[in-house]
C-alpha cells in the first residue's frame, strides 16, 4: 500500500499522493444551481486526498437531471464554486470539477425550465428519478438536432471556462454511469443516421469534440474524462463491440495528451489491460466496492497510476490518515447520502475525535 502515499505528477499539478476522491452526486445545491453552503467545509474536510473529483456538476441548463445539483454556467455557480476551491486550496488539496451532462436521465420537475430530458434519440431510460414529488417514471426524452450537438459541445467548453474561472484545477468530463456522453456511445441509446450515430467513429465522436473542445479552452493538461466501459446501468447496452468502441475512443482521446483518464473497472481485464497500454498518460482506476484490504493493489501491480475511492472517502474526511495509521474506518450512512443538511455531509468524524 506505501506507494499510493507517494506523490505524482497528473497533468500540470503535482499530487501529495495517488488516493483520488471519486465524484459522488450529494444532491445540495440550492435549487439554482448554486453550491450549497456547506459544500466548501465538506470538500475542505478531504483535501487529504491527492485529489478530488467533485460531484456530478451540470454545463447547462439542459444537462440536469437530479435534484438540487450544482452547476458551473452562471456567476452566482462561479462564485458558490469559488468558496469551495479556495478552501480547498488553503487545506493544500487539488480539485477537479466533474462535467456531468445527465442527457435522457433526467425529470422535468427537477429543472429550472421544466422541458424533458435531451439525448441522441428519443430512447427512454425505462427507469424512474426521485423528484420533491416523490418516484416518477423518466419521461421520453427529447432527441438533440446535429446543431443542439454542437451547441452541447460548446456548453461543455464554456463550463470548463467557468470552472477556471472558479478556481477549479482542473475538470473531469463524465463519459460513464449511463448519462448523455455514453448514451451517444451505446447502440442502445443512440439509433442517430448523422454523423454522430451509427458506426464506432461516429458514436465516439461527441466525447471525442468534447474532450477537444475543453483541451482547446482551458489546456489539455487540466481536461480529463471519466468512462466505464460495459456498464448497463439504466438501458445502456453497448452491445458485442463494445470493447472494440472503448479501444478506438481511448486511443482517439489520447492523442489530445489529456491530464488522465479515469476508469470505472467492471471487470473485463482484457479490456483494462489493453487500455492500460494504449493510454499514455496518468490513469486511476476506481473499482466499485473494492474492500480495504485491496487498496494499493492496482497502482502496485502497474495497472493503475492512482486509486479512485467513493463511500470511504465520503465517510472518513481524514481517510489518508487513517489508512496510514492502519485507522479503523467510519461506515458510511446511505441515509444521508443525498440531501439534507450537515448530517451525513459535514459531521463525520475524523480520527482524533472518534478516538
Amino acid at each position: 500500500m506505501k506507494q499510493v502515499f507517494t506523490p505524482i505528477t497528473v497533468g500540470r499539478h503535482t499530487l501529495q499522493n495517488r488516493l483520488v476522491m471519486a465524484p459522488m452526486t450529494r444532491s445540495r445545491a440550492a435549487f439554482d444551481g448554486t453550491p450549497g453552503e456547506l459544500a466548501a467545509q465538506y470538500y475542505a474536510q478531504r483535501a487529504g486526498v491527492g485529489l478530488i473529483v467533485t460531484e456530478g456538476t451540470q454545463p447547462s441548463d439542459d444537462g440536469q437531471g437530479y435534484l438540487t445539483t450544482p452547476g458551473i454556467y452562471t456567476d452566482a455557480h462561479v462564485a458558490g464554486w469559488q468558496k469551495i476551491t479556495a478552501a480547498v486550496h488553503d487545506k493544500g488539496g487539488r480539485i477537479f470539477i466533474q462535467l456531468m451532462h445527465a442527457g435522457r436521465m433526467s425529470h422535468p420537475d427537477n429543472t429550472p425550465h421544466h422541458r424533458p430530458g435531451v439525448a441522441p434519440s428519443a430512447i427512454a431510460p425505462g427507469t424512474q428519478m426521485f423528484t420533491l414529488a416523490g418516484m416518477q417514471e423518466i419521461p421520453l426524452p427529447r432527441a438533440l438536432t446535429t446543431g443542439e450537438v454542437r451547441q452541447t459541445v460548446q456548453d461543455f467548453r464554456l463550463a470548463a471556462r467557468r470552472a477556471v474561472e472558479a478556481g477549479a484545477d482542473g475538470v473531469e468530463i463524465h463519459g460513464a454511469n449511463a448519462y448523455l456522453i455514453q448514451q451517444f456511445l451505446a447502440p442502445s441509446a443512440n439509433t442517430r443516421s448523422d454523423e454522430y450515430g451509427g458506426s464506432i467513429e461516429n458514436r465516439a465522436r461527441f466525447a471525442i469534440e468534447i474532450a477537444q473542445a475543453i483541451a482547446e479552452e482551458i489546456g489539455a493538461d487540466r481536461t480529463a474524462i471519466r468512462l466505464s466501459p460495459g456498464s448497463t446501468l439504466w438501458g445502456i447496452d453497448e452491445g458485442a463491440e463494445g470493447p472494440a468502441l472503448y479501444r478506438y475512443l481511448v486511443a482517439e482521446l489520447d492523442k489530445l495528451g489529456l491530464a488522465y483518464l479515469h476508469l470505472m473497472h467492471l471487470g473485463d481485464d482484457e479490456l483494462l489491460q489493453d487500455i492500460r497500454r494504449l493510454w499514455q498518460q496518468s490513469l486511476i482506476l476506481n473499482r466499485p466496492g473494492r474492500p480495504r484490504e485491496q487498496i494499493g493493489d492496482d497502482v502496485a501491480a502497474d495497472l493503475a497510476d492512482l486509486e479512485a475511492y467513493g463511500q470511504m472517502i465520503l465517510a472518513n474526511p481524514d481517510f489518508v490518515a487513517r489508512l496510514q495509521a492502519n485507522a479503523p474506518l467510519n461506515e458510511a450512512d446511505r441515509n444521508t447520502f443525498f440531501g439534507g443538511s450537515e448530517r451525513g455531509f459535514t459531521d463525520y468524524p475524523a480520527l482524533h475525535a472518534a478516538n
